[in-house]
């Protein structure tokens, strides 16, 4: 008995010590809300570029909480239940997975009837999307329709949860009406917490070095031709200011060596996703993977990532509120703005929307990443207006930061 009485007193002894030292953190300037919850006015400055948006699913009821910097607004979402959720991203996670074998054994890009099916259940899903939630908040925040000509595209946050995570609501609509989707009235950027967007507001002009890792080749993948293309397009607009990793040259320890050297980055190769535990997804280069764990294990203070390489943007389906996802971690360990894939791209298409994005942040050779959720809207808008009928083709580019 007198050592279970001992145990108590000593672990009494500890909670009061414990206290005590959290108290006196707390009295030093600067950390008064130590190990407390961030306050709501301390976030509320994460909207200064436009509305962040919430979107809360639930079994009881499903909403929308729009932050902005005076205050949060809720907004009822009563035709967006978990249950359809759940179905919807079931049939969206199956359409991907034939996007993608169809990708990695090269049919698809002229044979139609390859992917017929994926184009249909695609735009199912976006079309649900509109109908069940994004309609109704665009609706309320006044963006009834297009801006009107020679007005400024006026820029949404979304801050998904739970299974939403998984879709790209950036591409919301029924694109065969005008006017009636996301891409039509904002500019859709992500972000995986208000913290994550708030962080990455401020911005400091760093010295806009590059550094460009590609694989043409990768044992056990189809090839990339066009790597060599986005290679090129690098060298023309980083003139005397980047490195290039490619082939056998770009190896994990030579990537991980260089990044903290670079506040500009591009990846050009194979992605690898595991939904059920994405931690283990990845970059694929000469000797393997270039995983979500090891690029969250560093800080980069990075400017610009862009991770051109398949499937760098999805999380996972067993815990899929967490952030681990290869953009999220690097923008969560200092690239302010990612641009990344949600599933497999043909690499034409991949140095297209590159070659259109860098054309926009890159002027007299002074790159400038601040612009790249529009470069990035301008370029997803072409290639819809190329290809209506193939959402395969342009909703997969997302942008996650300021």
């Amino acid at each position: 008995m007198r050592t279970g009485k001992t145990d108590v007193d000593r672990r009494m002894s500890l909670a009061r010590e414990w206290d005590q030292l959290v108290t006196e953190v707390r009295d030093r300037p600067g950390f008064a809300d130590f190990l407390r919850p961030p306050r709501l006015t301390t976030l509320l400055p994460a909207a200064a570029g436009g509305p962040v948006i919430i979107l809360n699913v639930s079994t009881w009821r499903c909403d929308a909480l729009v932050i902005r910097t005076g205050g949060v607004e809720v907004v009822a979402l009563p035709r967006l239940t978990a249950e359809r959720v759940a179905e919807q991203v079931q049939a969206y996670l199956t359409a991907v997975g034939v996007r993608q074998r169809a990708t990695e054994r090269g049919a698809g890009r002229r044979d139609l009837a390859a992917t017929a099916g994926v184009e249909e259940a695609l735009d199912d899903c976006l079309r649900w999307m509109w109908d069940a939630f994004a309609h109704e908040i665009l609706d309320r925040l006044g963006h009834t329709g297009p801006p009107a000509p020679g007005q400024p595209w006026p820029r949404v946050w979304w801050c998904p949860t739970g299974l939403l995570t998984l879709l790209p609501i950036h591409a919301a609509g029924d694109h065969r009406t005008p006017g009636a989707a996301v891409l039509d009235r904002v500019v859709s950027s992500y972000t995986p917490t208000l913290r994550a967007l708030l962080e990455a507001r401020p911005h400091t002009s760093g010295p806009g070095r590059m550094l460009f890792v590609g694989m043409p080749e990768t044992p056990g993948q189809a090839q990339l031709p066009n790597v060599r293309v986005e290679e090129g397009l690098i060298g023309r607009h980083f003139t005397g200011a980047a490195t290039r990793l490619v082939g056998p040259s770009a190896t994990r320890d030579a990537v991980l060596r260089a990044l903290p050297t670079y506040d500009w980055v591009h990846f050009a190769c194979h992605g690898e996703q595991n939904l059920a535990d994405p931690s283990r997804g990845g970059l694929v280069l000469q000797d393997g993977s270039l995983t979500v764990t090891d690029l969250a294990s560093g800080q980069y203070r990075g400017e610009f990532a862009y991770l051109s390489g398949c499937k760098t943007a999805v999380g996972g389906r067993d815990l899929p509120d967490e952030a681990i996802t290869l953009a999220a971690a690097l923008h969560y360990t200092g690239y302010r703005h990612v641009i990344a894939t949600l599933w497999s791209v043909w690499d034409e298409q991949a140095a297209q929307v590159a070659a259109d994005v860098y054309a926009a942040l890159v002027t007299g050779g002074v790159p400038d990443a601040r612009p790249a959720a529009h470069a990035l809207h301008r370029a997803v808008r072409r290639l819809r207006t190329a290809q209506p009928d193939r959402p395969s083709v342009w909703t997969p580019f997302a942008h996650t930061g300021p």
